[in-house]
Order: C-alpha cells, then sequence, then structure tokens
C-alpha cells in the first residue's frame, strides 16, 4: 500500500515531546482553483478548497427525526428549543431557612395538635410535624400573614404572601410570653423585597425560544430542555458511516510479525468520526481484492462510507478502479497538505431504496495521515449532513516558529500552554504518538509561520 512519507521530526531537549525551532522558508505560490469536480488525473486542490468543497458536497441538512432526549445527545437541532413552561414555574425559595411576610420579628407556627385523618393520627404518634414547614416538592402552604413566617427549603415553592427568604444562618429563633417560636433577623443587611426569591419566569417565560436550530445538543442542552418541559427534542438525523479499513497485511491483535502490522485505524477512527456526528454502524476490513472492494461500497447502506488505505497508486490500491467501475464521481483527488495528500471524496450510486446521496471519503492508510483526510473531508462533510452551523476558526498565538511544507498546508499536532502554540515531534504520517499527546492540530500554510503569528488550531477528540 503506497503512502506519502515525510523526515521525522527533530527533539528538542530537554523536551523530548516538542520540535526543535528550525527557520521557515518563504511561502509557495497558491494552486490554481479549480473548477466543479476534479477528475482523476487534474491538480490537487488546497487545504482550504477541499474543505469548502466538502462542506459543499454535504448540501442540506439530513431531515429531522424527534427523539427521546436520552437519544437525542450528540444530534443537532433541527427547529428552536423552545420552553413549554416557565423556569422556574412557581416562584421558589433560592436558600434554607425562612419563608417571611413583612416585617420582622415573625411568628413561626406551632406544632399541629389535631389530626383530622388517619395519616396524620398516625403520623403524631410516631413524632408530630412541624407546622409551617414547606419542603421542595409540597404543594405551598396556606397565605403566610404579615409578620408571620415558614420554615422553607431550597427550591421549595414559596406561600402566598411571603416578601422574602430569611437565611438560616441570619436567622434566630426564641419564645415569647405566650411560649410561641418568634424569629428574628440576625443578619448585617436589611432583609430587601424579593431576596433570595427566584421569581416565576426568571430565567424564561412559557413559549420562549431558548435555542436556535444548528446548536449540538450536550448535556447541558439536554438539561435545559428537560427543566423547560420537554420529553423530545427535533434533530437532524445523524450521517450513518461504515468505516471499511483496507489491507491484507494488517492485524487485529498481538504483536506485528511476519511482515504484517496492527491496524491502528480501526480503533482510532470510529470515536473521531462520532465527533463530528455520525453514527458508525459498522466497521468492517476488507482484503487487498478489487471485487470485495467494488461490491461493498455498491452494497453499503451508509450515508457515507469511509476507507483507509488504497487511495495512492501502489500495486494493491484498488479505490480509484472501484470508484471508476461503480460511476461514482469524484469531487476531491488529492489534496494539497501533509501528511495526508492522497485522500479521495466522491458521490457514490444510491443504494437500492436509497433517496439521500451517498459519499464516499477514502482516507490514507498511514495512521496521522489518515487523521489529516479525516479533519480536511470528513470533519466538514459530516458536520453539514448533521445541520451543525460552521464555527468561527480558533486563532492561536505561535510560541515558537512553526515549520511548514514549502509548497503544501501543513498540519502539526500541537501542545496548547499558556504562551502559545507548540509543534510536538513524532509528527510523520506513519506515526501517532505526537497525536496522542497532542491539544490540537495547527494548520500551518505553505512556507511555515513565524513566532508570534496566529494559526488556526482544529480540535482534537477527547473521547
Amino acid at each position: 500500500m503506497t503512502v506519502d512519507s515525510e523526515a521525522d521530526s527533530d527533539l528538542l531537549s530537554p523536551y523530548p515531546y516538542l520540535v526543535r525551532e528550525r527557520p521557515v522558508p518563504p511561502p509557495a505560490p497558491a494552486s490554481p482553483a479549480p473548477g466543479a469536480d476534479q477528475p482523476r488525473g487534474s491538480a490537487p486542490l488546497s487545504w482550504a478548497q477541499a474543505r469548502r468543497r466538502a462542506e459543499r458536497a454535504g448540501g442540506a441538512p439530513l431531515p429531522a427525526v424527534r427523539l427521546a432526549l436520552a437519544d437525542a445527545l450528540g444530534g443537532v437541532l433541527a427547529v428552536p428549543l423552545e420552553a413549554l413552561t416557565d423556569l422556574p414555574a412557581f416562584d421558589t425559595s433560592a436558600m434554607d431557612g425562612w419563608a417571611v411576610a413583612g416585617p420582622g420579628p415573625w411568628l413561626l407556627g406551632t406544632r399541629r395538635t389535631n389530626a383530622t385523618t388517619a395519616a396524620t393520627a398516625a403520623t403524631e404518634q410516631t413524632g408530630p410535624a412541624l407546622a409551617g414547614q414547606v419542603l421542595a416538592g409540597q404543594c405551598a402552604p396556606e397565605r403566610l400573614a404579615d409578620g408571620t413566617a415558614v420554615r422553607i427549603a431550597t427550591g421549595a415553592q414559596l406561600p402566598p404572601g411571603a416578601t422574602a427568604v430569611l437565611r438560616r444562618e441570619d436567622g434566630r429563633v426564641d419564645r415569647d410570653r405566650n411560649g410561641g417560636e418568634l424569629l428574628h433577623d440576625d443578619g448585617t443587611s436589611p432583609l430587601d423585597l424579593g431576596r433570595d426569591i427566584r421569581p416565576r419566569g426568571q430565567e424564561c417565560h412559557s413559549g420562549e425560544p431558548l435555542l436556535p436550530p444548528g446548536t449540538l445538543v450536550t448535556p447541558a442542552v439536554l438539561g435545559l430542555a428537560a427543566a423547560a418541559g420537554c420529553d423530545q427534542l427535533s434533530v437532524h438525523r445523524r450521517p450513518s458511516v461504515e468505516l471499511l479499513v483496507l489491507g491484507d497485511e494488517l492485524l487485529d491483535s498481538g504483536l506485528p510479525r511476519d511482515g504484517r502490522i496492527r491496524d491502528a485505524l480501526g480503533p482510532l477512527l470510529p470515536s473521531w468520526l462520532r465527533s463530528y456526528g455520525a453514527r458508525v454502524t459498522a466497521v468492517r476490513r476488507i482484503g487487498d481484492d478489487l471485487g470485495l472492494l467494488r461490491d461493498a461500497l455498491l452494497r453499503s447502506p451508509a450515508d457515507v462510507v469511509v476507507t483507509t488505505g488504497g487511495t495512492a497508486a501502489g500495486p494493491v490500491d484498488f479505490l480509484h478502479t472501484a470508484l471508476t467501475e461503480i460511476g461514482a464521481k469524484l469531487l476531491v483527488d488529492g489534496v494539497n497538505v501533509r501528511p495526508g495528500h492522497p485522500m479521495v471524496l466522491a458521490v457514490l450510486p444510491s443504494a437500492a431504496g436509497q433517496l439521500t446521496r451517498r459519499h464516499l471519503i477514502g482516507l490514507p492508510g498511514n495512521p496521522l495521515a489518515a487523521v489529516a483526510g479525516a479533519v480536511t473531508l470528513a470533519e466538514p462533510l459530516l458536520r453539514a449532513l448533521s445541520g451543525c452551523a460552521p464555527g468561527e476558526p480558533y486563532l492561536v498565538e505561535a510560541a515558537v516558529p512553526l515549520p511548514g511544507h514549502h509548497e503544501d498546508t501543513r498540519l502539526l499536532p500541537v501542545a496548547l500552554p499558556a504562551r502559545g502554540v507548540l509543534p510536538l515531534a513524532f509528527d510523520g504520517p506513519a506515526m501517532l504518538r505526537g497525536l496522542a499527546l497532542a491539544e490540537g492540530l495547527a494548520v500551518v500554510p505553505p512556507g511555515g509561520l513565524p513566532a508570534g503569528a496566529r494559526v488556526e488550531v482544529l480540535e482534537v477528540p477527547e473521547a
């Protein structure tokens, strides 16, 4: 299997994971703009052109589906999230203490002395409950008259007539001459009207839009939706992805032996693709066989087929031949980026009964080169299909000169300490050690960047 190669990075002692600073050569001229399609044999696209083409290939987001909250995590809102209730739904206490009415001191409730039901009588036999105590989840008691108070817990519904909440640490209870409990305010600041009360609708009102379409459904979004009364969310269907790992030389377990090596991309790529909104339905190994590859591409029901290896012109690199035989349409055939130059994006013929367009992303077989292909082509395509709105580039200042390729964009694994971007060693196309330590991938333009320049940094998934 033929893949591009680059020299290993020098090391910077005593920090063996950092790249030694190197002089930055002058930038090379940019590649000419391509046409609408890119037939095989045409000039490779620039990195930015390839990203734009992959995003446009996604077209409109996939149709919306309504899912239970737990199933919507990782999806993208297809319609605005609207509140189905006021938040809070009623006036609540923000602190443990007492709900008070009017100025103090305040008379607290007394113990219940007459049972009206068998349940109340049974309670009194084991220990009478305090009258005038409101806990979260209970209905509010009767209206408070001026000069009275009720014990209240955080989150409990405020009784009608309450004007403020006196915090537990600010109150003192003693007995009056009639044996009643009298509450005093020992706080240092005056008890203002509405103090420590969360008024109904403080966060939002029923029917109010909370989040726009295109918002990624995170755990926090699920919490907001549940608090706002939603049981389901309308999200775009997540694009299904089938990963085909190509090559006879790959082993699934054990040590490399007999000229064969461990498959690193089968374990690595599924989570990486899920971080872009994909639903990975299968990971399959395909040997170096043209017929097997052609049939797998034709029969896959996935919205996007991702392959690893076979993108160059080696003796068993069959991807281009298979795409030609099934009538696929090439959109990207090579990108001026290092590592990862021989990557492919194509439109596949529709499978039986499938209404949406199918795509293929062909990644190089070397691990870091495959990751470069994923961030170049898979991220914009999958995010577009998922309905995720494009974000602004994340720009960080380079702490040291960033080495670049003389003609191509370079994707460098980097650390992000407080002083700026630092390149990591072990950044060759067949290496993963630098990527395993990376906090991002720096997009270094042709010719490199000097220290102090701002550079775009791509996210590296953490889970």
